[in-house]
């Protein structure tokens, strides 16, 4: 049988430190008179942090100079960092460990992709360090999603060719990059919002080693 792999993004499959990083947006955005709002923040998910920078200031209708993104850019990560420092273990979806022994189990490759520069704090705050067989983040790569790099950079560190891997993506940026890294993917989250996906579940837990090994027939 030929060698497969499950690719997971962290923030909002493995656990939620989305609601860490929208905090830590609103924050930035607030001291700059922007208002974020929730629904702006689904635009931000998957997305790398100068990115999301620059979403923010187009919204709030706003040009500042290179130097002055840097400093605020590094400001939000010092914020979310105070926030992921407490992260305890329990705020994993309780689903996830089962599922990743079960894949292991059936004999996939199991490995995380995060546009997060902070990924391995988040694994290493959740005792899931080396649990994977491959992690990149956004320390990595040079491209953020939806650009397709981060995923087949995995691939290249699982040496499977992209078509052996199926994506766990909770955000649309995320979708697009492994469509176009010529993955499957499997959304969790809303249907109208992970357009393109190949399956989307409302959450986790309604993943199965079977539907994984189903889409990559």
């Amino acid at each position: 049988m030929k060698a497969q792999a499950a690719i997971f993004d962290l923030d909002g499959v493995i656990v939620d430190t989305a609601r860490y990083h929208f905090l830590a947006w609103k924050r930035l955005a607030a001291s700059l008179g922007i208002t974020l709002t929730e629904a702006f923040n689904e635009q931000l998910k998957g997305v790398g942090r100068m990115e999301s920078l620059q979403k923010i200031l187009e919204f709030g209708k706003l040009s500042l100079p290179p130097e002055k993104m840097e400093e605020l850019a590094e400001m939000k990560n010092e914020w979310f960092k105070e926030f992921i420092s407490r992260m305890q273990p329990t705020e994993i979806f309780p689903e996830v460990p089962g599922l990743l022994q079960q894949l292991k189990h059936n004999g996939l490759c199991i490995a995380l992709a995060s546009s997060s520069k902070n990924a391995r704090t988040v694994l290493q705050r959740l005792n899931l360090e080396g649990v994977f067989d491959a992690v990149t983040d956004g320390n990595d790569i040079a491209n953020s999603k939806p650009h397709p790099e981060i995923f087949l950079t995995t691939a290249l560190r699982l040496q499977l060719p992209p078509s052996n891997c199926v994506v766990i993506e909770d955000a649309a940026a995320g979708v697009e990059a492994a469509l176009r890294a010529g993955m499957k993917v499997v959304g969790v989250g809303d249907s109208s919002v992970l357009q393109g996906a190949h399956r989307v579940v409302r959450q986790t837990k309604e993943i199965t080693p079977a539907l994984l090994k189903e889409l990559l027939l």
